[in-house]
């Protein structure tokens, strides 16, 4: 990944605790029906996003039956095939958090793009916000701030860790490339210290970016994007 990313997620990491007190109380994406998703696509992406919002929306329909591990299996995969780039090459500005609809109709973005996409796909599947954290690390190996998916089969276990650069879930005690450094879901903050729970520092805290993230989750204020990935 572009050495920007490093910078980029500094900053991230910066304005996350100055940031406005926000509760997430339910899945934006839900609030849509699957014809207006696809039609939207279409219109703002072409006939590919489309196609991909209606993969996406399929394999959400055929997974609620499935098992907690199978439906992470299945939103990994799907996810982990469309293109990591850098938010100034694709969207034309600094960090940028893209909602789902965004990324799959621009077929890219950036970890935080990736993390977003794969929470509120899960939440969509069922699976209880508090079994997840959305989670800033530091990549060792590349040297340079990530954002993953960890989710908690029980707590206070050791969490599965759902990312786009090593495509196979992995509890975290089998990424030692990868240490945590904060992780929030829709209620709580935690900082993290070691590869499990971490300490628990108050409400969620959301960056204003998070808000309008929520806002944008929509289908009339869908971004387009500076770069063509398809």
């Amino acid at each position: 990944m572009p050495n920007k990313v490093n910078h980029r997620c500094a900053v991230v990491i910066l304005l996350f605790f100055s940031s406005w007190l926000l509760e997430l109380s339910a899945n934006p994406t839900s609030r849509l029906n699957d014809q207006e998703i696809i039609i939207a696509l279409d219109k703002n992406y072409g006939e590919r996003a489309a196609l991909r919002g209606r993969t996406w929306l399929q394999i959400l329909a055929s997974s609620r039956a499935l098992s907690s591990k199978e439906k992470l299996n299945k939103v990994n995969s799907f996810f982990n095939q469309l293109v990591f780039i850098d938010d100034i090459k694709l969207w034309g500005k600094e960090n940028y958090w893209a909602t789902p609809l965004e990324f799959i109709g621009a077929n890219g973005g950036d970890c935080e793009d990736f993390a977003i996409a794969k929470y509120f796909s899960l939440l969509e599947l069922g699976i209880e916000d508090e079994k997840m954290r959305i989670t800033m690390v530091k990549s060792l190996t590349l040297n340079q701030y990530h954002m993953v998916v960890a989710y908690y089969p029980t707590p206070g276990s050791i969490p599965l860790i759902l990312d786009n650069i090593d495509g196979e879930i992995k509890p975290a005690d089998q990424r030692n490339d990868l240490l945590p450094v904060y992780s929030f879901n829709g209620k709580q903050l935690w900082l993290n210290k070691e590869k499990g729970q971490g300490v628990l520092a108050g409400k969620s805290q959301r960056l204003k970016r998070w808000s309008n993230l929520n806002q944008r989750m929509g289908v009339s204020n869908m971004m387009q994007p500076k770069l063509k990935l398809e």
